[in-house]
């Protein structure tokens, strides 16, 4: 951990800023002031390209240099130069585009950077900048994270795919299933949900100081500026929303944060669940040579990777709702409560990736333990009084349930040996007796 991170404010650039390095390449300042410039960069472009009668002239061979120059060998000093320009405007778009003009001065161009955020306002590049990076964000870090999740879900499903075992219901003991089933059964929920994200567009607001291209279409009232905006808008792989007031209005991005939290809900309920099958000893954890579990019970390997997961997921989900719900509310036709909530959307996604990197730590440490399972079976054949008394109903015997339910609920336990000496008792054929006697709790678990 370096120096700064230890004086870091949030554990997520702090303790876990390892795990979280990563995400600065979309959600930190200079991150953002970065984007800006490339969406500045390619309106400038886009403008020229259209070509609006006073950019006709612009010469094409020069945009490669335009786009090296501005955003994509940015560097820290750059960020640093946009900073020190804020000082004086206290704006911070602005002072993104008077650091795209004196790049233009340096070129030689400086009789048309004022075609540098020609008819734009702030969200105009704000609201295309963020989705833009969020959509890069999710593509290259966050979904990749959770994949990962999800392959090691589907892959332990697969080895444990015939491991018999006691489920329980309200916590009691119910009709057997399989390890590796209720494990399928976290990975096809994900799976779902994963699906349903991909369904929700990243969307950007593009078109003027309250949505109409006022200053466009004042100066240039012959062109089609939404046709203009669309095709712009989707060079860069987002899509327009329109009409729009002066902002995005968010609900795709809210839809976003949802899903993501609807995901990160079922990682919470795999996190529980695992948990709780390390406490009953189904799952023992492989021990690292030098880790301690407890401070004072030398002999205790605590949970801490499900714990830690669940624990980061619940801030991310608390986050991600107030986004939410925040975020597609503005008064009347803009107040400024988006830009200060949009600054934080890089917190719960950081509390998501760190999640999931316990989760991975902590689903490769666990080690099954068979012989924990075989005893909850075997001391629960009780769980096969669902079995005798639905054949029971196929064959016509009278009053089937009543007659199970007397035998499973007297106070002794009941063994392999009271169930069998029931199905003896039975007024059946033969054949049937022979059926019931096959039925056990290792091998009654359905399909």
């Amino acid at each position: 951990m370096s120096r700064n991170a230890l004086w870091a404010i949030s554990p997520v650039d702090g303790r876990y800023s390892n795990q979280t390095a990563i995400l600065a390449r979309f959600f930190s300042e200079a991150a953002l002031i970065q984007y800006r410039l490339r969406i500045e960069t390619e309106y400038f472009i886009a403008l020229c390209e259209l070509p609006l009668p006073q950019l006709s002239q612009v010469n094409a061979a020069i945009f490669p240099t335009l786009r090296e120059t501005i955003y994509v060998k940015f560097s820290e000093e750059d960020a640093i130069a946009v900073k020190e320009i804020e000082k004086t405007t206290n704006h911070d778009v602005k002072a993104i585009e008077y650091f795209v003009k004196d790049r233009l001065d340096q070129l030689n161009l400086s009789s048309i950077k004022e075609f540098v955020h020609f008819g734009l306002t702030s969200q105009d590049v704000n609201n295309t900048a963020t989705p833009l990076l969020l959509k890069e964000a999710h593509h290259e870090v966050v979904l990749p994270a959770i994949q990962k999740v999800l392959s090691k879900i589907e892959a332990m499903a697969e080895q444990w795919k015939d491991v018999p075992m006691l489920a329980r219901t309200h916590g009691q003991p119910a009709s057997p299933t399989r390890l590796g089933k209720e494990i399928h059964v976290f990975g096809e929920r994900i799976r779902q949900q994963l699906d349903l994200l991909a369904q929700v567009p990243f969307a950007a607001k593009f078109g003027g100081a309250t949505g109409n291209f006022n200053a466009h279409h004042v100066a240039y009232p012959q062109l089609d500026w939404n046709q203009f905006g669309n095709q712009f808008v989707a060079s860069l792989g987002l899509q327009r929303s329109s009409p729009t007031t002066q902002i995005e209005h968010y609900d795709h991005l809210a839809a976003y944060f949802d899903g993501l939290k609807r995901i990160n809900t079922i990682l919470i309920d795999l996190s529980r669940d695992f948990w709780t099958y390390i406490s009953m000893n189904y799952f023992r954890q492989q021990i690292k040579a030098g880790e301690v579990g407890s401070s004072a019970m030398p002999h205790k390997v605590n949970p801490i990777d499900f714990e830690n997961a669940e624990g980061n997921l619940g801030i991310a989900n608390a986050i991600f709702e107030h986004l939410s719900a925040k975020l597609p509310i503005s008064r009347l036709q803009r107040d400024l409560t988006d830009s200060t909530v949009l600054r934080n959307i890089g917190v719960p996604i950081a509390h998501t990736l760190i999640a999931c990197t316990s989760l991975l730590k902590g689903m490769g440490k666990v080690l099954l333990n068979e012989s924990a399972l075989h005893a909850d079976l075997d001391a629960n054949w009780a769980v096969v009084a669902e079995a005798i008394q639905t054949i029971l109903r196929r064959e016509g015997y009278p009053q089937p349930y009543e007659a199970l339910k007397g035998l499973t609920r007297t106070s002794e336990v009941i063994t392999e040996k009271a169930i069998r000496e029931f199905i003896l008792s039975l007024a059946v054929s033969g054949r049937v007796q022979e059926e019931l006697l096959r039925i056990s709790p290792f091998n009654y678990t359905g399909i």
